[in-house]
């Protein structure tokens, strides 16, 4: 419930926000809606498939699948599929609309990068799969960061003015950079960092295999 119910209550707000544009002749074009929808989809096979219960007692490499989709598939889906008109309502809350500042890309970048790290690091990335509560505060942050990360470059909100085309490109470079540090880690790794994957052999894959496919999943 601490991860379903913020995706449903999402879907139902979108879908009443959608649905009162539309009435007022100010529709949400299909592929706004659709990209919306694809992102919300992404979060349900992550987070209520076998994904889930493989990733979190089996596999690393499919934790890692799990990661990418909540902290970059997802996050890019739901942040396209989003308008200035239809985030209007929640940026009249004053306090909401000063934390427009966090999706600025010299602070939404360090933010996202911060959060990856710390979460992989062994001692916090066992707690969040030995405690319900920081798994769904873990992946809270993958996702909310991802739609951060990604705001600079989708632009559902003015930007920057310097932030043109140039500055978008070595930002994904830069995204995609610390993506590669950490997976290469992974992928080149001959130990294994995580005690809760060291069953893995009983269904024929060493725990370091299980980590360097989760490095190139990463990857």
């Amino acid at each position: 419930p601490l991860q379903t119910v913020p995706t449903v209550l999402l879907s139902l707000l979108h879908w009443r926000r959608t649905r009162t544009l539309a009435l007022s002749g100010r529709p949400v074009p299909g592929w706004r809606r659709a990209a919306f929808w694809t992102g919300i989809g992404l979060v349900i096979v992550a987070l209520n498939s076998p994904v889930d219960r493989l990733g979190e007692d089996n596999f690393f490499f499919i934790h890692m699948a799990q990661h990418v989709i909540l902290g970059d598939l997802a996050p890019l889906c739901f942040v396209v599929g989003l308008t200035g008109q239809m985030l209007r309502p929640l940026l009249a809350i004053s306090v909401v609309d000063r934390l427009r500042v966090l999706a600025h890309p010299l602070v939404a970048l360090p933010l996202w990068a911060v959060d990856l790290y710390f979460w992989h690091i062994p001692y916090f990335y066992d707690a969040a799969l030995h405690h319900n509560s920081v798994h769904a505060l873990e992946h809270f942050g993958f996702f909310t960061c991802g739609c951060l990360m990604w705001e600079p470059v989708v632009e559902t909100l003015p930007g920057p003015e310097w932030f043109g085309t140039g500055w978008k490109l070595g930002y994904i470079a830069a995204v995609r950079l610390l993506e590669a540090v950490l997976g290469n880690v992974f992928m080149w790794s001959s130990s294994a960092f995580y005690s809760v994957y060291r069953h893995a052999p009983e269904w024929g894959i060493t725990p370091v295999h299980d980590q360097n496919l989760g490095g190139i999943v990463m990857m």
